[in-house]
Formats: structure tokens, C-alpha cells, sequence
């Protein structure tokens, strides 16, 4: 009692300090800017509370193990687990504390930091104190010990006894806790999660050994962290506001989790045998909830993370009442609901991270899938333990979590920008809106999302973020098993929740879809850098083909924390981009670097009425560190129901005229690339020693190597090669338009690290460099552009649709190709820097992008994106103002979509007699008029979605 009282009092005076600087926090940042949820109805009582509930859990958890295979699986293996350590502390009880990673001897209270690195520590308490981790970084040359292995109450003068996984024989060695990672704070987390086990065992089967030895691991734990104050960084600097009790990030007081579930399965045996600790684990629980608060990144995902171990503490926590400071419950619970501080965001302010329109979150795809599950989560916990409907207080997530399977290619995986792993889509999201649903009666809600879940599963996925095994199998036991959908909800399409183009400018994400089929459905995705965990990139893109991401973003290498990350992997080098004079870059992870989109067809989002046999963007860039325009405007352009190629214009110059050169890079999954001319004679690339930072470029180029080269002005051919051991051989067949002082390399890249552990590939693929193609041209790139055409393609018949590409026009700031299909269809492409009127041979355009599609003498289509006219064979439509519109035959009949009035052209002998045409039930008069000596139908057309012209 004695300790527990200066236990207190010591408590008290920290809180207080705390306080004042939360109340410093809290008058610069009032929570007035958002709306405020109702917790008025909540009041806690009993235990426990925060995984299952005491009345009835028992009797859920009982029938849950004999109705369930894998349940009753789950928890023989927990039970045959604890019953092992237990009959073991029944005979040694100090077996398990004495591992756990405390200070031992010298009980030091205060902890110091630098650079992201434990510095030592100072104080003393009257008991041994929780010790603090090694690193911020996860890396380290030692080995995480077995339990068994751990050396009882290690503390040789601050040092661990570990393995050296670098040396021969693996040798163990007493270690500087600086060196160590994070092993000490995974030493703990295991030992508290066996002392959580064993908690909820004495609940369950109401045998106090089980609590005895939770109580003995738990009461050492939390009585020791309850000495110890927030570590100090020695270099005063960032680290300060992101650090916690048992870790350098609050995003991962990962303990918080089976520690609070175990107290709270333990709370009748404390409150039985040891009342006198509920105040002394209640104000450790509150001063780590307070530090938390006070530190960490409000703007992200962080913040929920954060606002998850606080809510956890909260929750067996009692209420306000119950406290001298009126500090329980309720109090954190608003705290995170409705509170806004600098480092820690209302729920309600942080919702503002997602889109209003596109309700995409801020920041990469990795993150955001698991930002949504964890809001979802936060509902879900609300629902099971409090019984109060977040959902109906939060109005986007519903629409947020419809929207995140933008992120999907045909295959089922989502799009790997910034610091993001290729993956299945998390369903868990879709599955907590169901379970709400359930548990609120809103039966058209179950529909929605239960229609959504059968639809994503049918590609594959996974539901939940795939933890370690042992928190997976635990925490399946409550309140989140898997979900059974009802029979009478039927699968919909993916087209119901993937569009042909889709843009969200609050991170700056750019993409176009043709076709879902997952072998023969293409798909580009474009990014710049706006938002969280985002690269150095530019205008960064990824090209699908034959069910595979063969044009890869990099990943993250090692970690955030290793080199290779901050000079290769977040950089320029790593993406299919444009870099200007070797040295574009800035500033990664927050950044504010956006696109601006220019145009798309189809609108983004839009699922009917448009011409589906093109779509393309345009999107601008402003390179900050050499003040450089940048555009791109990509296309998909399908030619057959199993064929297509895409089309990438790339213009970059520097404002002030100063180029020096641009460099285009392009990487490839496969073994291989060969490079040929345009009558496919290879081409005689030489070694070269450019491309280095030895000639005051970006360090990230010292990561190519094998690098040949050649100089040349001619159109080129580059194809690259991927075999895949029992699959077809896949082909990316990639042409690029000539310009005088170009240069051509080929290189070998470091390997992707977006790809996950045999996630869509094998790993044996996905750790071989990759296949660079890098374009150099001397100079600016604007009125040379880099234009590219990309066709995906199979062994069979040779391998691809196109027959030859050629170029045409002279114009400054024109490109024109002609795409000849081996169909005998050729494609005519136009694109423009700016708007102005490009004739060739009968054809009229005049605009950003057009396509004339002929097969031998006869119009196939005739494409107008955000243009004034385009016209061939007598064909032809003009706009007053730019405007996006189509005009194809399909099955002889003739088709006609505008995003504005437009004028249509038709020949005159396509009219017999009459001169009007119908459209969607609409009689439309023409006008004959005489066009260069040819008479032409002139008719205004009025904006409309696809739509048949009928003629006479």
C-alpha cells in the first residue's frame, strides 16, 4: 500500500505537467471545425467489455467453439499453450516474468533518445521498470530469442544476450541495447499475449490458476511502466513528437492491445485479491493514453492508429464518475472523438483526409485500405461494446469503401504508387459494414455491401490485413469471425465498382481501364505525389497486360529507414517517369507535388454512354527542382475484344530554357530486353559509364547497372520478355519515335520491392532486377517528345497485333502516328501541345488528341478528345469550345456520343432522300453544306451519352 500511495502521488504530478501541455494544445487547437459525436448514451459497467461481453460471452464463445471447426481448433491450441506455462509457474513462478524485458537492476525511470536510437536511461524506481526498445528501425544483425532461449531478468549492465545472425554458427553475444531493432519491445508483446491467453482462460472456465499467472506477468508490466515518463530525444528535434512508453512511434504501442484485453479479462481476480492495484494500473493506463494524445501525426493514418489504443484503453476504463479527476471512460473516449490537438485529430476532423467527391483517403493505396478497415474497425468496435452506431454518425464511410475498389486491376490486385505493396483488396472494411448493418437493422445496407463482398471475393481476396497468426487466431475468437452472406444476394459485376477512368486529385491518382477480363482487360495508373507515403516521382505510371503489373512501381526497399529507400526506391530512378538534367527531385513521404489534370475520356467515374473503344488523359506536372513543365497524355486504345496497346506522349521542358537533357525511363518486368531498329535489325548498344552521379546526377542512377547505349535518331523497338515457369511466355512490345541528339540505354534496374510474398508473381521473379529501357534526349523534350507506343502480348502468333508503326507531321508541338493493326485496320493518332489545325492526306484535326480509326477504305470510328474538329471520308465533328465526342460504326450502324452540342458531318450519299437523322427518339434537321468541294450533311447535335444515329 505504501508503494501504491507514491505510486499515485507520483502519477498525480506527471498527469498534472501533462496536462498543462495538453491544455496549451487544446486552446490553440479547439475542436470547433467539425461536427461532434454523441457519446451522452454511454456508460460502461462490468467486465469484461472490450472483446466480449459478461453476461453472454461465455455462453457466444462456447457455442462459437463446438458449432466451428477452426474456432474449437483455436482455442485447444490456446488452452494447451497456457496450460503449459501455467503448470510451470505452478512449480517456478518467475519463469515467464523473468523474461520479461525489463530493467532489471538498475529500475531506470527516465529514457533518452537520438536519432532514432535508444542513448541510455537515468532514475530509479522502487521496482524494476518496463525496458525501452532498441530502434526505430526493425533492422538489426541479431536474432529475436525463443523464449526458452531469453536469459532470465537480462540485464547485464543494460545489455541483451543475443544471437548474431551475421557471423558463422550464429554465436550469442551480450549486446548494446542500441544495436538490438525492436526485439525487446516483440519479447514483451509475446509474453503479455500469453498472459492475455490465460486471462481470458480465467474467465472463460472461471479456474483462478489461470489468473495467477496472468496477474503475475501483468501486475510486473504495468506496475513498472507506471515509474516510467516519456522518453526525451537528446537532439530535441522530431522524434520527440512521435515517441511512446514502450516505443520510438505511438503508432506502435502494440502491447496496448493484448495488455488491455488482459486486464480486462483479469479485472474481477485484481478486484477480488488485489483492489489496491485498480488505481495504480488505472493511472498508468490514463498516462499513456495522455502521451499518445500528445504525440504522433494527425493527418494520417497515424491518427487512427492512435485513436484505436486509446479507444482500448477507454473501454475498461470505468466511467468518468468513478475518478477524482473525472478522467474515465467518457473523457478518452471524446478525446478521440471530438477533441482536436495538434498531433491528434478529432475522428471527425480526420475524416476530412478522404476526397469529397471521389471519398479516395490521402494517401497511397497500401495505407488507405487499411485507414478505411481501421475506421470501419472503430465502428465495429463501437457497435460490439458500447452498443452505438458510428456508421450513422459518419456518413462517408459507407461511400468510402465503395469507392477504395478503384484501386483494383483485372486481376484482382490494387495499384502500387507511392510506399505500397501489390495485394489483394482488404475486404474487411466491406465486412464490418455488413456486421453494422446486422447489428442496426438496415437491411438495404446489408445489400449493398453484401452484394460488393461477394463480387470482390470472386477475384480473390482477403479479408483482414494478414497479422501474425497467433493475434489472428485470438482475436477471431471475438467479434469479428468470418462473415456468412446471405443466399438471396446475388454477385455483381466488377464494372459496378470499377470505371474506365477514375481520377482523385487528393493524391493526385490518374486511371484508365479497358476491359476487365483479367488476361485481356489493359489498365494504366498514373500518380504524382499529393498525400502521405508518397514517392519523388513526377508523373509515375504502371502498364497491366495479360493478368500482370508488367510495368511495376519500385516499393519501398529495405524500409523507410534504410538508404536504399531514400535514394533510390523513393526517387525518380525507381518510376516510369521523366527526369529533367539527371537531377529531379523533392521532398517524399508528406508531399505536395500534385498533377493537374487537363482532360480524360471517359469522365472519371463514369459507367455508361461513352465510346468504349478509347480512353486517354492528359494530366500536367511542375517539376519543382529545375522549374520544368511536364505533360503526359496517355491513351488506351483497344483493337479487338483480346487486343490493345497503349499510347504515352511525354513533353518536358525547363521554364527558363536552360535544358540540359530529359530522361526517360521505362521498367519492364522480365528476364530480358532486346532493342532493335524499325526493321528489327538489333541495335549495336555499347558499355557506357553514363548515367551516375559521378557526373552530378541523382545518386539513384548508381543503382543501374550492366548499362549500354547507343546514339541515335531513328524510330526504335524495345521488347522485353517474361517466362514464368508452367505459364505462357508475355511479351511488353514497346516502339518510340526518333529525334535528332537522342541517346538509347538499356539497363538492369534493382528489383521491385512492391511486390508481395508471392503475390501475383513469384518471388523468384520478383526478386530479378528489372529490364530499363532509359531515352536521353539532349536538350528539351517539349517539341520532341518522348512517344511511345506499348502493346502487351502472348507467344501466339507472333507474339502481337500490330503490324508496324510509323510516324507523320512536322509541326512543332505535333505528334502524329499511324498504328497498322495486322487486322489490316490502321490507327491515325494525333496529339497536340496545344490546339491548333493539323491536316494529313484527307484528314482534319484540330485539338489535344484524336483518332481516326480506317479499316482499308472504310471509317471505323473518329475520336475527338477535347478537341474542335476531327474529320475523315466526309466524316466529321466540330465544337465552338473543346469537346469530347465519338462517331463509330458498329455492325454497320452508326454511333454517335458528345460531351457538348457539336456540329456532325456526314457524307451526302449516306442520306438517300430525306435530310434529317433521329437520335434517342429526337428528329434532327440537316443543313447541306459544301465542304472543299465536297457536299456534306451538316447537323447540330446535342450533348449525349452513346446512342445510335438513325439515318433516313
Amino acid at each position: 500500500m505504501v508503494i501504491a500511495k507514491k505510486y499515485l502521488q507520483r502519477q498525480s504530478r506527471i498527469i498534472k505537467y501533462a496536462l498543462a501541455g495538453l491544455g496549451l494544445l487544446i486552446s490553440a487547437c479547439p475542436s470547433t471545425e467539425a461536427q461532434q459525436i454523441d457519446i451522452s448514451g454511454i456508460h460502461v459497467k462490468g467486465h469484461p467489455r472490450l472483446l466480449t461481453d459478461e453476461n453472454t460471452g461465455r455462453e457466444t464463445l462456447n457455442a462459437l467453439i463446438k458449432k466451428e471447426d477452426w474456432a474449437g481448433r483455436i482455442f485447444k491450441q490456446i488452452q494447451t499453450d497456457a496450460d503449459a506455462y501455467v503448470a510451470r509457474y505452478q512449480t517456478d513462478s518467475t519463469w515467464m516474468v523473468s523474461r520479461l524485458q525489463m530493467y532489471w537492476k538498475q529500475h531506470y525511470t527516465d529514457v533518452f533518445i537520438k536519432n532514432g536510437i535508444y542513448a541510455y536511461a537515468t532514475g530509479h524506481a522502487p521496482v524494476p521498470t518496463v525496458r525501452f526498445t532498441g530502434t526505430r528501425d526493425v533492422a538489426t544483425q541479431y536474432m529475436r530469442p525463443k523464449l526458452e532461449d531469453i536469459k532470465p531478468y537480462m540485464d547485464e549492465d543494460g545489455k541483451l544476450y543475443l544471437q548474431n545472425g551475421t557471423v558463422p554458427g550464429k554465436p550469442w553475444e551480450w549486446v548494446e541495447q542500441s544495436k538490438t531493432g525492436r526485439i525487446i519491445e516483440s519479447i514483451n508483446i509475446e509474453i503479455i499475449e500469453k498472459a492475455r491467453n490465460a486471462a481470458m482462460l480465467y474467465w472463460f472456465t472461471g479456474d483462478e490458476k489461470y489468473a495467477a499467472f496472468a496477474y503475475s506477468v501483468m501486475n510486473t508490466y504495468i506496475t513498472g511502466m507506471g515509474y516510467r515518463v516519456e522518453p526525451v530525444d537528446l537532439n530535441h528535434g522530431h522524434d520527440q513528437t512521435l515517441v511512446g512508453l514502450s516505443a520510438f512511434e505511438v503508432i506502435h504501442e502494440d502491447v496496448l492491445e493484448p495488455l488491455t484485453a488482459g486486464y480486462d479479462f483479469l479485472f474481477p481476480y485484481i478486484q477480488k485479491h488485489h483492489p489496491e492495484k485498480l488505481p495504480v494500473f488505472a493511472a498508468t493506463f490514463k498516462r499513456w493514453a495522455d502521451i499518445i494524445i500528445k504525440n504522433g501525426v494527425p493527418f494520417n493514418n497515424w491518427d487512427l492508429i492512435e485513436a484505436k489504443f486509446v479507444a482500448d484503453i477507454a473501454i475498461v476504463l470505468e466511467n468518468d464518475s468513478q475518478y477524482a479527476d473525472k478522467q474515465g471512460c467518457q473523457y478518452y473516449l471524446d478525446q478521440i472523438l471530438n477533441k482536436t490537438y495538434t498531433r491528434q485529430w478529432s475522428l471527425t476532423t480526420l475524416l476530412k483526409g478522404y476526397d469529397p467527391e471521389t471519398a479516395i483517403w490521402g494517401e497511397c493505396p497500401g495505407y488507405s485500405e487499411n485507414v478505411i478497415a481501421d475506421f470501419t474497425g472503430f465502428a465495429n468496435l463501437f457497435d460490439r461494446t458500447l452498443h452505438t452506431d458510428l456508421v450513422k454518425q459518419i456518413p462517408v464511410l459507407p461511400k468510402a469503401v465503395l469507392a477504395y475498389a478503384q484501386y483494383l486491376y483485372p486481376n484482382g490486385y490494387i495499384v502500387g504508387f507511392g510506399d505500397t505493396h501489390y495485394g489483394k483488396l482488404r475486404t474487411d472494411a466491406i465486412s464490418d459494414l455488413i456486421r453494422n448493418a446486422r447489428m442496426n437493422n438496415k437491411a438495404g445496407q446489408e445489400a449493398i455491401y453484401s452484394r460488393m463482398l461477394k463480387t470482390i471475393n470472386a477475384l480473390g481476396q482477403k479479408d483482414g490485413p494478414g497479422t501474425a497468426t497467433r493475434q489472428a487466431g485470438f482475436n477471431a475468437l471475438f467479434g469479428t469471425p468470418p462473415i456468412t452472406l446471405s443466399d438471396t444476394v446475388k454477385q455483381g459485376a466488377t464494372g459496378d465498382y470499377l470505371t474506365a477512368a477514375f481520377w482523385s486529385p487528393n493524391v493526385s491518382w490518374m486511371v484508365q481501364r479497358n476491359g476487365l477480363d483479367i488476361k485481356k482487360g489493359l489498365m494504366i495508373s498514373q500518380a504524382g505525389s499529393s498525400g502521405n507515403h508518397m514517392h519523388a516521382n513526377g508523373i509515375a505510371m504502371e502498364l497491366y497486360g495479360r493478368g500482370i503489373v508488367l510495368a511495376p512501381e519500385g516499393g519501398i526497399g529495405g524500409s523507410y529507414f534504410q538508404t536504399d529507400y531514400a535514394e533510390y526506391y523513393s526517387q525518380f530512378p525507381a518510376h516510369n517517369t521523366v527526369v529533367v538534367d539527371g537531377i529531379s527531385s523533392y521532398p517524399v513521404m508528406k508531399s505536395n507535388h500534385p498533377l493537374k489534370l487537363n482532360a480524360c475520356y471517359p469522365l472519371s467515374a463514369q459507367k455508361a454512354g461513352y465510346f468504349k473503344g478509347v480512353t486517354f488523359s492528359d494530366v500536367y506536372f511542375l517539376e519543382p527542382e529545375t522549374n520544368a513543365d511536364q505533360n503526359r497524355l496517355m491513351s488506351i486504345i483497344r483493337t479487338s475484344d483480346s487486343t490493345g496497346y497503349y499510347v504515352d506522349i511525354f513533353r518536358s521542358k525547363r521554364k527558363d530554357g536552360k535544358d540540359k537533357s530529359h530522361d526517360y525511363i521505362y521498367h519492364n518486368l522480365g528476364q530480358q530486353v532486346s532493342i532493335s531498329d524499325s526493321n528489327n535489325k538489333l541495335l549495336d548498344i555499347r558499355p557506357t559509364e553514363k548515367l551516375t552521379f559521378a557526373n552530378t546526377e541523382l545518386v539513384g542512377y548508381d543503382y543501374f547497372y550492366d548499362k549500354k547505349s547507343i546514339r541515335t535518331e531513328h524510330d526504335f523497338k524495345a521488347r522485353f520478355c517474361l517466362s514464368i515457369p508452367g505459364n505462357e511466355a508475355i511479351f511488353m512490345n514497346m516502339w518510340m519515335k526518333g529525334y535528332p541528339r537522342r541517346e538509347i540505354f538499356s539497363v538492369k534496374a534493382p528489383p521491385s520491392k512492391a511486390w508481395g510474398k508471392n503475390e501475383m508473381i513469384p518471388d523468384s521473379i520478383a526478386n530479378m532486377p528489372l529490364p530499363t529501357v532509359v531515352v536521353r534526349q539532349q536538350g528539351e523534350a517539349w517539341s520532341k517528345p518522348f512517344a511511345a507506343i506499348y502493346e502487351p502480348s502472348g507467344a501466339a502468333n507472333n507474339g502481337t497485333a500490330i503490324k508496324n508503326i510509323r510516324s507523320f507531321g512536322s509541326e512543332p508541338g505535333f505528334t502524329g502516328l499511324i498504328v497498322s493493326n495486322k487486322s489490316g485496320r490502321n490507327d491515325y493518332l494525333f496529339a497536340n501541345a496545344e490546339t491548333k489545325n493539323i491536316t494529313f492526306e484527307d484528314m482534319r484535326f484540330s485539338g489535344l488528341y484524336g483518332v481516326i480509326s480506317i479499316s482499308g477504305s472504310q471509317l471505323d470510328y473518329l475520336f475527338l478528345g477535347r478537341g474542335l474538329r476531327i474529320a475523315k471520308n466526309g466524316y466529321g465533328l466540330t465544337s465552338l469550345h473543346p469537346a469530347s465526342a465519338a462517331l463509330w460504326f458498329e455492325q454497320s450502324r452508326l454511333h454517335f456520343t458528345a460531351g457538348h452540342p457539336v456540329k456532325l458531318y456526314l457524307p451526302e450519299e449516306v442520306l438517300a432522300v430525306r435530310h434529317t437523322i433521329k437520335l434517342n427518339n429526337r428528329t434532327i434537321k440537316g443543313e447541306l453544306v459544301n465542304q472543299k468541294g465536297k457536299r456534306q450533311w451538316c447537323f447540330d447535335m446535342p450533348a449525349s451519352p452513346d446512342a445510335e444515329i438513325i439515318l433516313n
